[in-house]
């Protein structure tokens, strides 16, 4: 059967889920075609030819460039059968349903998938988190890397690979798209296949490795056990991850074993620094719990790059201030992508934010097109700061302004005071970044 897997984005990656799926589907004797659209022109002739289409969607921001594509590709070839796999279809099951596809598949997806292409069964919905057999991921056929999100450091651009050791999260944050689908439950890929899929990339010239997984500390002994190996294989490798606050405190004394084996940044998805929002989150950390960890990756030397939900139905304009001045007290303006001080809280599908009244209350109708619950603020000059923010950090990056200019203005912006005395625009130590900073 000829079969083409699509991809529409994954953070300037290249799309994992297009890899692993391959791998499964080749195994079983079907010729793969894939394409990844944030790279590469909309395949009608592969389209054409396909018995069935399937595409991956791994985040809010796919799903929605996934519609016009299953669009134009039910008018190219309707004879095909249209699939969603990843951890945004069974969330969007009624809307992708609406738009004529047959199979959608979350959670660990590529048995499930490869079952339901097969008809075992037909029509299926699967939202599987039962342990699989892994295989490395085939990137036969997928743009080459170069094509991809690079890693800038002391003045150096490296290529960038991609891989998860692990899978879903045993923790429940209310916000997190990965709850409704794991629902606590976590799976470890087997070190050999993650190191295989390593080794691949690195032939293909990646200098740098990015770790996709929700939480590497979900199994900090398995996580321990890839990296030190990584270290020993691949000399001058460098890598990142992302790990919880509260993992990074609970662990603390693996935090100079990342630095040691090659990590230069870790991710952390702080969110707020009020304890009452995080509480409302169930983000398990605090804002003291933020500053410890701030400290703790400065004396091991490594790099944080924490990220934030700033605009939320509990934001204050007081609040947003007090966030900027952290920032500039703890010395991590440029550790920020200025993205990050814009972005509001998603109400997505199956989201146990609306377990919360407050959260019911302030909603909307769902919106279908946009794949959210709609919600404005209280106070309406949140929500315009949050636009403003938003055009000034896409404006800005485009100008190739750096993040502490960028900083700068969007100070200026919110706050009702000048910025700290020792507050400059001068270029501080190098941070290492990838040049894709969304994060949704």
């Amino acid at each position: 059967m000829r079969i083409l897997l699509v991809s529409t984005y994954e953070l300037g990656r290249q799309p994992f889920g297009l890899a692993s799926a391959a791998a499964w589907l080749r195994a079983r004797g079907h010729t793969v075609d894939c394409a990844d659209l944030a790279v590469e022109a909309f395949p009608q002739a592969a389209v054409r030819e396909a018995a069935v289409i399937a595409f991956f969607l791994p985040m809010h921001t796919a799903t929605r460039l996934a519609a016009r594509a299953i669009e134009r590709a039910r008018a190219l070839n309707p004879a095909a059968r249209l699939g969603c796999f990843g951890l945004y279809a069974p969330l969007n099951e009624a809307y992708l349903r609406g738009l004529g596809v047959e199979i959608v598949i979350g959670g660990e997806f590529e048995q499930p998938l490869a079952d339901a292409i097969e008809g075992r069964p037909a029509g299926a919905t699967a939202v599987s988190t039962g342990r699989q057999k892994f295989l490395v991921p085939d990137r036969t056929g997928l743009a080459p890397l170069s094509d991809y999100a690079h890693l800038h450091v002391n003045g150096e651009v490296k290529l960038t690979g991609y891989t998860e050791a692990s899978r879903g999260c045993k923790h429940l944050c209310r916000h997190c798209p990965v709850v409704p689908v794991y629902n606590g439950r976590f799976r470890v890929v087997p070190p050999e296949v993650v190191l295989e899929d390593i080794r691949r990339q690195v032939a293909a010239g990646a200098g740098h490795i990015s770790f996709g997984d929700p939480d590497f500390f979900n199994g900090p002994a398995h996580a321990v056990r890839i990296v030190r190996e990584l270290a020993d294989r691949f000399r001058g490798l460098t890598y990142d991850v992302t790990v919880k606050v509260e993992h990074l405190l609970k662990h603390r004394d693996l935090v100079p074993v990342l630095r040691e084996t090659g990590c230069l940044f870790v991710t952390t998805a702080v969110e707020s620094i009020e304890d009452e929002v995080l509480r409302r989150l169930e983000k398990g950390h605090t804002r003291d719990d933020f500053m410890e960890v701030v400290r703790a990756c400065r004396e091991a030397g490594l790099t944080l790059a924490p990220t934030f939900i700033p605009f939320t139905p509990w934001t204050t304009r007081a609040g947003y201030r007090n966030l900027l001045r952290l920032l500039v007290e703890l010395d991590l303006v440029d550790q920020v992508a200025p993205v990050q001080l814009g972005l509001r809280l998603l109400v997505t599908a199956g989201s146990r934010l609306l377990e919360l009244p407050e959260i019911a209350a302030a909603i909307g109708e769902f919106d279908r097109a946009a794949l959210v619950y709609p919600w404005r603020h209280a106070d309406p000059s949140l929500d315009e700061l949050s636009d403003a923010v938003l055009a000034l950090a896409a404006r800005e990056q485009k100008n190739h302004a750096s993040r502490r200019e960028i900083f700068a203005k969007i100070w200026h912006l919110a706050a009702d005071a000048p910025l700290p005395e020792n507050f400059d625009l001068l270029p501080r130590a190098a941070i290492p970044y990838l040049n894709e900073p969304w994060y949704c």
